[in-house]
């Protein structure tokens, strides 16, 4: 029992850690996880997951795959898939098989594997985890088409990938090594698949309603869905092997699609758990590498990994995008880039042991294998798409945007004077309600947690240039900024203070770096005066209407929040005082409209370039 606990604090020690360094150091995660394991197992000999374990690692393992796929699938949203272009769809739901198909074939014929196993690993490499591609969309600037098509290729192939590899498997099994014949094998994988997605369906759909009628207290919720996916994986597994996978699968996906409000803060706690799960995961089955396995390594399973990058891959998009009129540079990115993450490794983890047990011994390849590619497809593609995306013109060339989070009167009306001004802007708020007033004037509105793994996935950062957050708790506004700053740039990072306080104590209040917004009042003062008939103002400078001119006729008590600059970066005042401006800049200020002079338009509706310019 000591031995136990140690190992798994070793275990969430070392995943943790790599996880926060990944964050920190901008690497990503699977690297760092796969030299910890590495440091913890066969170098140092700290780990040793068969020993210490015993015959608890490959159940451990097992509900850990689970848990991990029922994540993904009730992170997939039928809604916003329909609503993609139709490349996306073609690229999933075609390219999906055919990826499957091709994979399968290189590893048969290139790697030496069996059909059966060779299936099980070509189905498992379908998967492309969004959370790999999520952060190098971001540091690349990719253009939004392209970004999209690899976002959603990833949020759905990872439920997909886990079946493909669940339906192989389940082949294999009831084929077995001497192979009974193509029909009964399939037959029984038929079954088992339907019976398995039936159990996942109604119990999903059980718990939606369960939770629609209140008939489940709010502290209960979360136990409640993760003894369901327990349930559904051991259940369904005692009648067919393996067709737990299945279900859980289902089930998150009928779950994740259900309308139940308390989704979002279910979200939040199965993305905590997935996290430790996948990061602990990982650590274990790279501790389990050893000289023996990788020395069983050879030639082919080289050109085996090559073969997925360059044929496999770029044979899949090509023919799954054929008559969609998606550019021929969009294509020759896709056909390059596409990570793999760390569900594929947890997967071949589980399967790879299991096929050896059922009699086939080149199972033992699929852990060593998939490591292979997905250490090879998060380095080569993440050090490529950062100057490949320039070279086929597929930066973003999207104005630098704000995501505003806190949706009060003063966000809202802030928003509306960006839009206004042709800046991109996001609304964000973990409140449908407080986003009323956004939605019906047709601003873009984000409903959820912003600090949620989910917000990278289904809110497009990439062209986010400064975060404003105005939410009514301060140390959730430095927790936001703080957040973003590592990627968005500290000096991006703006918050207002809840309430009216000097600006020396806005500054204390600010942690790593972040800027209190140049306000004179708080967000609550802020929104009463919006509220009392305060108004954005839209201004050009020009060189008929000058900087004097605006400090001139400006109305008393107006406050410049940003300035749109004709080149070069958005400016926001970090004290209340004013900043220089030069020709051709806008000013967005916020005043009241009494007593302003009349060549001045205090409304937001109207630019005021135009007049200002002509007086």
């Amino acid at each position: 029992m000591q031995d136990l606990v140690l190992t798994a604090a070793i275990v969430l020690s070392l995943g943790i850690t790599a996880q926060w360094l990944a964050w920190r150091f901008k690497i990503p995660a699977i690297v760092l996880l796969a030299v910890g394991g590495i440091l913890a197992g066969p170098v140092t000999g700290i780990l040793d997951p068969h020993a210490q374990l015993g015959d608890m690692l490959e159940p451990l393992v097992a509900v850990a795959v689970a848990i991990i796929l029922f994540e993904g699938g009730i992170s997939l949203d039928l809604r916003e898939l329909r609503g993609t272009a139709s490349g996306v769809r073609r690229l999933t739901l075609v390219g999906a098989p055919v990826g499957w198909l091709a994979g399968t074939i290189a590893a048969h014929y290139v790697a030496g594997l069996s059909w059966p196993t060779a299936a099980v690993l070509g189905g498992i490499l379908v998967v492309t985890g969004p959370t790999v591609i999520a952060p190098l969309l971001r540091q690349a600037k990719l253009d939004r088409k392209p970004a999209i098509t690899l976002k959603w290729e990833g949020i759905v192939n990872d439920p997909l990938g886990a079946l493909f590899a669940v339906l192989a498997y389940e082949y294999a099994i009831a084929a077995g090594p001497d192979d009974i014949g193509l029909v009964p094998a399939l037959g029984q994988v038929a079954l088992g698949a339907v019976l398995a997605a039936a159990v996942g369906l109604a119990a999903g759909t059980a718990i939606a309603w369960a939770f629609r009628r209140g008939h489940v207290p709010e502290f209960l919720k979360a136990p409640l869905m993760i003894g369901a996916v327990l349930a559904c994986f051991a259940g369904t597994n005692a009648f067919v092997e393996e067709t737990g996978l299945i279900a859980v699968t289902v089930l998150g996906v009928t779950l994740g699609n259900s309308k139940v409000a308390a989704l979002e803060e279910l979200r939040r706690i199965k993305e905590v758990l997935a996290t430790i799960l996948v990061s602990g995961v990982f650590v274990l089955l790279t501790a389990t590498l050893n000289a023996e396995t990788l020395a069983a390594l050879n030639w082919r399973h080289a050109a085996y990994v090559v073969a997925v990058l360059v044929i496999v891959r770029p044979v899949t998009v090509l023919a799954s995008l054929i008559g969609t009129g998606v550019p021929w540079s969009n294509r020759a990115l896709l056909a390059w880039i596409a990570p793999r993450g760390i569900v594929a490794v947890a997967i071949t983890g589980l399967f790879g042991e299991r096929l050896v047990a059922a009699g086939y011994e080149d199972g033992a390849l699929l852990v060593p294998l998939g490591f292979a590619v997905v250490l090879s497809t998060v380095t080569l593609h993440g050090f490529s798409l950062r100057p490949l995306a320039p070279l086929l013109k597929l930066t973003s060339d999207a104005p630098p945007g704000f995501l505003l989070v806190g949706a009060g009167a003063w966000t809202t009306a802030l928003a509306h004077a960006l839009v206004k001004a042709k800046v991109p802007v996001v609304l964000a708020d973990r409140s449908w309600a407080r986003l009323r007033a956004a939605r019906h004037e047709g601003l873009p509105v984000y409903h959820g947690e912003v600090l949620s793994d989910a917000t990278e996935i289904h809110l497009d950062l990439a062209s986010t240039s400064h975060v404003i957050a105005a939410t009514d708790n301060d140390a959730y506004n430095t927790l936001i900024c703080n957040h973003f700053g590592p990627d968005i740039g500290r000096s991006a990072m703006f918050q207002v203070a809840p309430q009216t306080q000097p600006v020396t104590d806005r500054h204390s209040l600010a942690l790593g770096g972040v800027v209190p917004l140049a306000m004179a009042a708080g967000i609550d003062e802020l929104d009463r005066r919006q509220l009392a008939g305060w108004r954005f103002s839209r201004t050009r400078i020009s060189e008929d209407f000058t900087e004097e001119d605006y400090r001139r006729q400006r109305p008393a008590g107006s406050e410049t929040v940003l300035v749109i600059p004709a080149r070069g970066r958005m400016q926001m005042p970090e004290e209340t005082g004013d900043i220089a401006f030069h020709a051709g800049d806008t000013i967005i200020a916020f005043g009241p409209p009494a007593g302003a002079p009349a060549d001045i338009d205090t409304d937001t509706d109207t630019d005021t370039s135009e007049a200002d310019a002509e007086n």
